[in-house]
């Protein structure tokens, strides 16, 4: 029988499932494994099952010397020393197209959000600082329809964004390394930046996007337009666009990921009223975190069986 470690606890029945065809050892708890957990238990085992927070370097694939494949339960593969594990005769799969919708969807709530300053409001009545009855200036806000978006990236995300952006008659422009056969207009990136009321990040997070998004990018943009990033946290460089909102350079922003998370209540980005932080929640509906722990099961057990996983990751 195959031996399975697995990083965490996933929804639905899928570690049953998977229990049904290997010895399974999982971490119970809700925090991530400790990295010494990790690597005195990978050693006897056929697969790897993870996810985002689980750094899966060389010492780790090293340590795991009979692994065959890791499994990861995300779109997201750059905690996974890819390279390494393919040099090793080790199989990388990830779950990437059963969480399109549901982060795309979480991106346009984050612009509305930002844009027609929900929670602020929100805050503003439960703290009961909604003094004032209606007057004609009262909060005023960015209107989101025939506004320009820019979307950086053009993948599955990108497009369903694009999808959703039709439907709010916006002007759609977006950069990418190549043009896509899509209904935007493909731009150069000082150009994205220079015309968008709404930039969305959709990148992967790899050595070129990494700290993309830094003061020199950041001031480039319109003092009237809004940052949204729900992709990966460091292809925006925190501390430059922590210093970009204090000297208002742009009218806010919206963030689902950071660079280290969970951030901190000493997190600069928390003071400003003008940004909207949910805490990773893009693919945090029921029905997609089910579905991505049945595409990593799925995966892993392809895999050790010799057959073709649901998706692979290939360089």
């Amino acid at each position: 029988m195959y031996r399975v470690l697995v990083t965490r606890k996933l929804p639905g029945p899928w570690i049953d499932h998977l229990k049904k065809e290997a010895e399974v050892e999982i971490w119970e708890e809700r925090d991530p494994p400790p990295r010494s957990w990790i690597l005195s238990r990978v050693k006897d085992k056929d697969g790897l099952l993870v996810t985002l927070t689980e750094k899966v370097d060389r010492e780790v694939i090293d340590a795991g010397k009979n692994l065959k494949v890791i499994s990861t339960y995300s779109v997201g593969f750059d905690h996974i020393d890819v390279k390494y594990a393919i040099s090793k005769g080790i199989r990388v799969t990830n779950t990437p197209d059963v969480l399109t919708d549901a982060t795309a969807d979480l991106i346009f709530g984050l612009l509305l959000a930002v844009a027609r300053r929900i929670v602020e409001g929100d805050r503003l009545i439960r703290s009961g600082q909604w003094n004032l009855p209606w007057y004609p200036e009262f909060m005023l806000g960015k209107e989101v329809s025939h506004s320009t978006l820019g979307i950086l990236g053009m993948g599955r995300i990108g497009r369903a964004v694009l999808n959703r952006a039709k439907g709010f008659n916006m002007r759609v422009i977006y950069h990418s390394r190549r043009p896509h056969d899509v209904d935007a207009e493909f731009v150069d990136l000082d150009t994205l930046l220079a015309e968008s009321d709404f930039l969305v990040v959709t990148v992967d997070l790899n050595p070129e996007t990494y700290h993309m998004l830094d003061y020199s990018r950041l001031t480039k943009m319109k003092s009237t337009a809004y940052l949204i990033n729900a992709s990966r946290g460091p292809v925006v460089k925190e501390d430059d666009l922590v210093k970009v909102l204090s000297e208002s350079k742009i009218a806010g922003a919206a963030l689902d990921v950071f660079e280290r998370e969970p951030i901190g209540s000493d997190n600069p980005l928390i003071k400003f009223p003008n940004v909207v932080l949910t805490p990773h929640l893009g693919s945090a509906t029921r029905e997609t975190r089910e579905r991505m722990a049945e595409v990593a099961v799925k995966n892993l057990i392809n895999c050790l069986k010799g057959e073709s996983p649901l998706y692979e990751v290939r360089l």
